[in-house]
């Protein structure tokens, strides 16, 4: 679970320098009225992205400056989105840190990298949630409200909102893929076309693998058809003579001349006889090449008419080159890829009348499917009504009534939407549903939306119930309460300690209070006090413990440290919170 393990506050406000040090559980921050405490909630809304009031930077200083030390968990959506923006973590801990100059400049830190401000609003949702009377985070927003109910509505919601987040994943899908095939129907008409045409043409030629090459090759032969048999003939004299001159010489004759004068002294020299056994290998090589070279010139076709049809076919190749491929290999690939992307194009009006089908069908299982959303979420908002009722009834808040607003938002056609209630429904990944918690203060009030249904401390209060509530449900480890005791006494003081304790079991849970009864129930009290001069220093935030924190309570139930029946009263307050934990 992430914490907010503490913060520092320079020249904001009444701080001049003072460390916050928070850790798990419920702390409460006490001091006496104008102390600085509100400055809590001030600097931590900075750290989360809150608006930079110039007017907050302590008089005579350049900047106000606020730093937070936050632990966080490997893989958690704080610790991903921080990575995104290029921050590192410092031994687990994410550092943060805002500076508001007193010209109105600002500028944002995260992990050691500067960052937008906005980076820093995108945590606070994963982070904090924040109750106060001038800042409100976490539940007041529609979408968070639909996910903590829907988390605290538990599998009769989450069984069905599976099945239809697969379902609609699916349907998105087809829908893509059916809007593609109808809406660019006439350019796929048009590759058809066009792959039908090529695919005749290559058709009607029949080139064969290798055909180019073997054709260009035969018209280099049958082009130099002359030069190339008179040039044998001459090479074929050279070798075996000719038989109408007896007086020429050719090679044959002499080399066998010279074989027969070393065949007769070969016996006295083995270096002589191998240099005869290689005249012999020339003689027979010469005879070999001669006879090669006679047939050649008679199989030579200088036929013209087969160098023209030659020619007329490598016409029809290049044809088919110069379209298709840079040679043959290339037009049979071609044609080979075409034939199998012309069936698909014209498999076309069968797909599309299948994933029309399929579409049809889909929108009828998610409105299905987004019926039983819709059934849950108003059963378990019915439930959720009944238990913040009951908080809000402990909480000097007994004639409010909270309740959950669940409404869908008619579609324009019956093609835009899903059937819900025998209406066709816009809807989304999360079902057709619109989720908004509404408070209705007192009978005969009109419920409204929460954040205009209370107004300073009772909002707060109104936050409290419902967080306690969903304590479990809802992902933010940290919660800042101000003004939560606002109007607040006597019991319903201590009602609303108790419930921040109850909160703090599985959260962090930061009050600013001035009742003791809230404070007792606190596992560490932290008090801010001004010096003479009236700021805020590092010795002005401390912990209280034992004796020194029976001493504030005492202050803040009777204004008087040394009042014995304050004390007792006290101690009295503390007893009863270790007894409730």
């Amino acid at each position: 679970m992430s914490v907010l393990e503490e913060m520092r506050i320079r020249s904001l406000g009444v701080i001049d320098d003072a460390v916050v040090e928070l850790s798990p559980g419920f702390t409460a921050v006490t001091g006496e009225t104008g102390a600085g405490k509100t400055m809590v909630v001030t600097s931590l809304g900075l750290l989360l992205g809150g608006r930079a009031d110039p007017a907050l930077v302590r008089v005579g200083a350049k900047a106000a400056v606020v730093e937070g030390r936050i632990t966080v968990s490997d893989g958690d959506a704080a610790a991903l989105r921080a990575e995104e923006a290029g921050a590192e973590l410092d031994d687990g801990a994410l550092l943060i840190s805002r500076t508001v100059s007193a010209e109105g400049r600002s500028r944002a830190h995260l992990g050691g990298r500067s960052v937008p401000v906005g980076v820093l609003t995108e945590l606070a949702d994963e982070l904090v949630a924040v109750h106060g009377q001038t800042d409100q985070q976490g539940l007041l927003k529609p979408a968070r409200q639909r996910g903590a109910l829907d988390r605290y509505a538990g599998d009769g919601v989450e069984v069905p909102h599976a099945k239809y987040a697969a379902a609609y994943r699916r349907l998105r899908a087809v829908a893509s893929e059916l809007e593609e095939l109808t809406t660019r129907a006439r350019e796929r008409a048009q590759e058809a076309d066009l792959l039908r045409f090529g695919l005749n043409e290559v058709a009607a030629v029949e080139p064969l693998p290798g055909e180019d090459v073997e054709l260009a090759a035969e018209a280099e032969r049958l082009g130099h058809a002359e030069a190339l048999a008179s040039a044998a003939a001459l090479a074929h004299t050279a070798l075996a003579g000719n038989p109408e001159d007896p007086e020429s010489v050719d090679a044959t004759t002499v080399v066998a001349a010279a074989g027969q004068a070393l065949d007769g002294v070969r016996a006295h020299d083995p270096a002589l006889a191998a240099l005869a056994d290689r005249v012999g290998e020339i003689s027979i090589l010469l005879a070999d090449v001669s006879g090669e070279l006679a047939g050649y010139a008679d199989q030579l076709d200088a036929d013209p008419l087969r160098l023209a049809a030659v020619e007329e076919r490598r016409a029809a190749l290049t044809t088919l080159t110069r379209k298709y491929g840079e040679d043959i290999a290339a037009v049979l690939a071609w044609a080979q890829e075409g034939a199998g992307r012309l069936t698909e194009l014209e498999g076309d009006d069968e797909r599309i009348g299948e994933l029309t089908a399929e579409r049809d069908g889909l929108r009828a299982e998610l409105s299905v499917l987004g019926q039983a959303l819709t059934d849950a979420r108003t059963e378990a908002a019915a439930r959720f009504a009944d238990a913040v009722t009951e908080e809000l009834a402990s909480l000097a808040m007994p004639h409010a009534r909270v309740s959950f607003a669940i409404r869908q938002t008619e579609a324009a056609d019956e093609a835009s939407g899903i059937d819900i209630g025998g209406r066709s429904v816009l809807y989304g990944p999360s079902g057709a549903d619109e989720v908004e918690l509404l408070l209705a203060p007192h009978p005969g009030a009109q419920p409204r939306p929460i954040a205009k249904g209370a107004s300073g401390g009772e909002l707060s209060r109104v936050m409290l119930a419902v967080e306690v509530v969903f304590a479990g449900s809802d992902p933010v480890p940290t919660y800042l309460f101000d003004e939560v005791d606002a109007g607040v006494g006597g019991k319903a003081a201590v009602e609303v300690g108790r419930r921040l304790a109850k909160l703090a079991r599985s959260a962090q849970v930061v009050v600013v209070t001035h009742l003791p009864q809230v404070a007792a129930f606190a596992d560490r009290q932290l008090l801010v006090e001004k010096t003479v001069d009236g700021s805020v220093t590092r010795s002005g935030v401390t912990v209280l413990e034992g004796e020194d924190r029976v001493r504030e309570l005492s202050r803040m139930l009777a204004g008087q440290e040394d009042s014995e029946t304050a004390r007792a009263h006290a101690e009295e307050l503390l007893a009863t919170a270790r007894a409730d934990g």
